[in-house]
């Protein structure tokens, strides 16, 4: 069973930074496309971000210039890095990656339990 370790969220204030991090459990073989989205209170949950197998990145506009995604093969971990955070941008975060379990498998997607970040001074 393939687990997601996310981490990096926390309380931080007005126009500071967070980096997220998403690792893939070391059963499995890679991950090839990493995702994050967030999900606010009471809102549904919103696709921020994704990078191709190759490492092309986008963002969506909403955070685009503040967030950035990429990705550590050998560490089979996705990140996602915010800058000058807002206090809308208070959610839990989720990463959702597609992975490989073995040499031969097909890729998979797995949602992580999210991680929550609140941006408040």
């Amino acid at each position: 069973q393939v687990q997601l370790v996310e981490s990096g969220g926390g309380l931080v204030q007005p126009g500071g930074s967070l980096r997220l991090s998403c690792a893939a459990s070391a059963d499995t073989y890679r991950i090839t496309y990493g995702r994050w989205y967030r999900q606010a209170p009471e809102k549904e949950r919103e696709f921020l971000a994704t990078i191709t197998p190759e490492g092309h990145a986008s963002v969506v506009d909403s955070v685009k210039g503040r967030f950035s995604i990429s990705r550590d093969n050998a560490q089979k971990t996705v990140y996602l890095q915010m800058n000058n955070l807002k206090p809308e941008d208070t959610a839990v975060y989720y990463c959702n990656p597609d992975v490989i379990v073995g040499p031969r498998g097909k890729a998979t997607n797995y949602w992580g339990r999210g991680t929550q970040v609140t941006v408040s001074s």
